[in-house]
């Protein structure tokens, strides 16, 4: 069934140029495809899809994670500052958080951020 099928993440927009300079100058990422309502992009063997939409951001929960290696996560970290990201906290049980907004829950490291819309991101890195 589906699960021998790669899925294609996919998040609302209500400026699709806005989201075009946050996905593809701010987090990097390379454009693979556009339609007249969305924008595909490469993201290692997956797809992030964005599509205009009246429902941007009323997602209050994360849409999407990076699984990302743990010695490549604080190079992530650093270049998404760089690029003026900021890191969201909030109460979670059995998780420390840092000054810079790194959560850890054991081995796991993670950060969240939201995009134009509101949408939560969260890139993540160690043993999920």
């Amino acid at each position: 069934m589906l699960s021998q099928f790669t899925p294609i993440a996919t998040l609302p927009t209500a400026d699709l140029s806005k989201a075009r300079k946050f996905y593809g100058d701010t987090l990097g990422l390379t454009l693979q495809r556009e339609a007249m309502d969305g924008l595909s992009y490469q993201c290692g063997d997956g797809t992030l899809f964005v599509y205009q939409s009246d429902y941007a951001g009323t997602n209050k929960a994360t849409a999407v994670t990076f699984e990302v290696p743990t010695s490549a996560f604080d190079t992530e970290v650093d270049a998404l500052r760089g690029e003026g990201v900021s890191f969201l906290t909030f109460e979670l049980e059995g998780v420390s958080w840092d000054n810079n907004g790194i959560a850890s829950m054991g081995d796991l490291k993670a950060v969240w951020f939201t995009d134009p819309d509101g949408n939560i991101i969260n890139v993540s890195a160690g043993d999920m």
